[in-house]
């Protein structure tokens, strides 16, 4: 068949076993280590005496190599396949102190275990085909959930949502290479296929369906991985009081002298679901001292590393008003700007503008809903899927190869250019869920996870 899908590399099982504290360092009641290989259960033995039986937890002593108890506390074996890395696994809850839990691993290692790597047991999860791709990164996601509807997202993501949503347009995708490619391999032979109207409809079938994915996927990256806006302005704009407005309490410093911010100030919020860092920045003017012209390039550096920035204007200094529009212009970075107009207790901001009172709270309700439709973040969504970078590259690369292949179907170059634009597509679907990947990706993206997991 033309345009045949290559050949996946055959991926290396891991034959060993691993072991890691799956609880985060320090005191706690609780400390998990966790063994997962072909020799959890000789090492269980070793370490209880007795392996409890299958998923039940049973309260054991953990023993040294002496025979002398090391801890006491719960037990659970999962035999293979029926656990998380779909290996056998031991699982040691015992006490949360820092030198128990090293001694616990100490000895799995003194019988031959190694230390396991960040993400090992994910990876070895979908190695084992108990997790596809999209769900091992959900996992991670989830953990490192900033607001409750990330944790929400990348839930629906851990339980297969996205994975399905990716499957059914691959589905559809695969079927209609199936008709196109038969066409070419059967074209001497008088194959009847369907019609030019039929495939035009299908693919702008799927490239709806694509776009609905990218739009959920999306609003899942801006939850996972947030936003930075930068509260750039003159000295004495407001920035400061503006960022404690924000903030719900007084984070940076407010004085009336002019230079009081000489740093860049973080604050983190939470914008109806969306992690949100605010940087306030020291006030932007000619001729400073050399402290605060320090503050002033730390400023204009964090604009040009922002998401979106507000530019903030005294709406009781004139020039300030009129020069505003120019030096929002000049504020240098690729970041949108949002110019916005403090102090409008004092006085009227410009018709249209929009106008904010951090001391009486005015138009920060309005300024709120203006960030959140420019960061193009939609609150509440039921579909929103936690989504990264890398996915996010993958369906945007599909996008163009599903358009292509509409153009070269409309143009009529040939049936061999739209089935290797089918084929592109649905090889960059297949990087999501890790139908298709290679070992250098799996690599870097299990080494972001956290060790234990």
């Amino acid at each position: 068949m033309a345009g045949r899908d290559r050949e996946e590399p055959q991926r290396m099982m891991p034959t060993d076993t691993i072991v890691a504290s799956a609880t985060p360092p320090g005191r706690g009641g609780i400390g998990v280590v966790r063994l997962s290989g072909p020799a959890a259960g000789t090492i269980g033995v070793a370490l209880l005496g007795t392996l409890p039986a299958p998923r039940r937890a049973a309260p054991r002593r953990f023993r040294d190599a002496a025979g002398e108890a090391i801890d006491a506390g719960l037990a659970l074996w999962f035999p293979a396949p029926h656990s998380y890395t779909g290996e056998d696994v031991l699982e040691l809850h015992g006490h949360g102190g820092p030198v128990v839990q090293d001694l616990l691993v100490a000895r799995c290692l003194a019988l031959g275990a190694r230390p396991a790597r960040p993400g090992e047991y994910s990876e070895r999860a979908f190695l084992n085909d108990k997790l596809d791709l999209a769900q091992a990164e959900a996992v991670a996601d989830l953990i490192d959930a900033g607001s409750a509807a990330a944790a929400r997202a990348a839930l629906r993501s851990l339980d297969g949502e996205f994975s399905a949503r990716v499957h059914e347009l691959e589905a559809g995708l695969m079927a209609l290479r199936v008709e196109v490619e038969a066409g070419i391999d059967f074209a001497d032979e008088g194959l009847e296929l369907g019609d030019a109207s039929g495939t035009a409809a299908r693919l702008a079938a799927l490239e709806a369906g694509l776009a609905s994915l990218r739009a959920s996927a999306e609003q899942g990256r801006l939850l996972q991985e947030g936003c930075t806006v930068v509260i750039a302005g003159r000295p004495n704009a407001g920035k400061s009081s503006l960022l404690n407005a924000l903030a719900g309490h007084d984070a940076a410093i407010v004085t009336e002298l002019p230079g009081t911010t000489r740093d860049v100030l973080r604050e983190r919020i939470d914008l109806d679901g969306l992690p949100l860092t605010l940087l306030d920045t020291a006030g932007l003017r000619d001729d400073p001292d050399r402290i605060e012209a320090e503050g002033i390039r730390r400023a204009r550096e964090a604009i040009r590393r922002a998401d979106h920035v507000i530019f903030l204007v005294d709406a009781a200094d004139p020039r300030a008003v009129a020069a505003a529009p120019a030096e929002a212009a000049a504020l240098g970075g690729t970041a949108p700007t949002l110019v916005v107009h403090s102090k409008s207790d004092l006085a009227a901001a410009p018709a249209g503008a929009l106008a904010v009172s951090a001391r009486t709270g005015a138009g920060l309700a309005a300024l709120r809903a203006a960030l959140k439709a420019a960061l193009g973040y939609h609150a509440g969504g039921e579909g929103t899927l936690s989504a990264r970078r890398r996915q996010l590259d993958a369906l945007g690369r599909a996008a163009e190869r599903l358009a292509a292949a509409a153009q070269q179907q409309r143009t009529r170059h040939g049936p061999e250019l739209v089935a290797e634009e089918l084929r592109l597509a649905h090889d960059a679907l297949g990087e999501i869920t890790g139908r298709v990947t290679s070992e250098d990706l799996l690599g870097r993206i299990f080494a972001t996870f956290c060790i234990g997991k």
